[in-house]
Order: C-alpha cells, then sequence, then structure tokens
C-alpha cells in the first residue's frame, strides 16, 4: 500500500535543491543575486578551477563576498547576469551548466560559459566547483582588482 505523503515528502526533499537554485537563477538571470549570497552557507566554499589569478578555493561566505564577488562587482558593469540552461539533480548535488551574459565597465563583452556543481547542506549551498573558459577569464578580466591572488607567486618577469 502505498504511503504517498511520505513519497511527496521525500520527493520534495530531494527536489529541494535543484528548485532553490531555479528560483535563484531566475533572479540571477535579471541581475538579482540577493538570493544567491542568501543561499550560500556561512561556512561555503567555492572553487574556481583552472590557473588564473582568480583560481582557487575562496573558504566561507565573508570570503566568497570580498575576495570573488566583489572584484567581480568592480569589473563588471550592472546588470551581472547568470542564466541556467540546463540543470541535473542527484540529492544533494546540482550541476548547472550556465551561461553569463555581462559587459566590463569598459564595455567589453564577457559572457562566459559555466559548468557549476553545488552541494547542499541543510537547505545551504556548502560548497561549489566552478567550471569556466580560464582564456576568456585571462584575456577580459585579468587580474582580480584590488588584488594580485594573494596564494599565488608573481608571473616570473612580473616582478
Amino acid at each position: 500500500m502505498p504511503d504517498t505523503g511520505l513519497r511527496q515528502a521525500m520527493s520534495s526533499a530531494r527536489d529541494m535543491p535543484r528548485k532553490r537554485l531555479e528560483f535563484i537563477f531566475g533572479e540571477t538571470a535579471g541581475g538579482n543575486w540577493q538570493p544567491f549570497v542568501d543561499v550560500l552557507a556561512e561556512d561555503a566554499e567555492w572553487t574556481v578551477i583552472g590557473s588564473t589569478s582568480w583560481s582557487k578555493t575562496y573558504r566561507g561566505k565573508p570570503q566568497i563576498l570580498s575576495d570573488l564577488f566583489g572584484p567581480l562587482r568592480r569589473v563588471l558593469a550592472a546588470p551581472r547576469e547568470s542564466h541556467a540552461l540546463h540543470m541535473i539533480a542527484e540529492g544533494n548535488l546540482v550541476a548547472v551548466q550556465g551561461q553569463g551574459k555581462n559587459t566590463t565597465r569598459d564595455g567589453r563583452s564577457y559572457n562566459n560559459t559555466y559548468c557549476w556543481i553545488f552541494a547542499f547542506r541543510d537547505g545551504k549551498v556548502a560548497a561549489v566547483t566552478e567550471y569556466l573558459d580560464t582564456e576568456l577569464v585571462r584575456s577580459v578580466l585579468g587580474e582580480p582588482p584590488g588584488q594580485r591572488g594573494a596564494d599565488r607567486p608573481p608571473e616570473p618577469g612580473a616582478v
């Protein structure tokens, strides 16, 4: 005998991370990043894959906001948009293929393609791994404004 109440509760809990991200990316597509900030756990980690000066693991919500989102706000003009194209969810993990639609403050196009892997814990994003076109990052964004990439040695000949 099927227990539809239990089945619905289990389905709802299982679908929650995906549904939350569907809502959040609906907002970021219009330039509203506040729901994204709100869903980050205080101890969240965000890893940007690659070998650019942006590539590292940002540990804790304060560092994510100050060292990743802050420099992006300084280099990219508003509205800063990210669109989810596809999502695959399993348990507390959600993979999102996304597309940015952005312009730098000096007028250059920055429309990167992403794959983000989100790990949820207790309804919050506990970890993000971000895959992106690192050559586009290097050629358009360059160094994060206001920092040299403190965890990286200087480039040969840069000193």
